[in-house]
């Protein structure tokens, strides 16, 4: 809500739009049937992760239509999100984990994706992307 006031008075459209947006996303999951009310951490990491996704996806769209207007407006809305975010970690620190990985499920293969999937989703949630850690496995296990 601070974040909120700020960039009313600074008449930061780009910052409020996207506080607004994370606001109505919390607030529609607090009343959802279910929620009692209220929700933690880790689901509102999830709002903002998808929310992320969303953006990557609809920047990336804008970007092949050449679309700059929009896909400014996009790049605007990630980085105030990224804020809410834990720290992303980079290719190194991903291989790194995705590796240990698959020394713990005994992986060897392509066909054993889906066990380590499982395992590194969980493991690297919110910390990198999903679409990240796949291109990561697929890459590790066809060695």
């Amino acid at each position: 809500m601070a974040e909120m006031k700020e960039a009313m008075k600074a008449k930061n459209e780009g910052v409020l739009r996207s506080l607004r947006a994370i606001k109505a996303e919390i607030i529609k999951a607090k009343t959802d049937p279910g929620a009692g009310g209220s929700i933690d951490e880790a689901t509102e990491q999830k709002f903002l992760q998808k929310m992320m996704k969303q953006r990557r996806d609809s920047l990336e769209i804008f970007e092949k239509q050449g679309r700059e207007d929009l896909a400014s407006k996009e790049r605007e809305e990630m980085a105030v999100i990224e804020k809410f975010l834990p720290k992303q970690l980079d290719a190194a620190a991903i291989k790194e984990a995705v590796v240990k990985i698959i020394a713990e499920t005994g992986a060897t293969s392509a066909a054993d994706m889906g066990k380590v999937m499982g395992a590194a989703s969980k493991a690297l949630a919110g910390q990198a992307d999903g679409k990240t850690i796949s291109a990561m496995v697929k890459e590790l296990l066809s060695k």
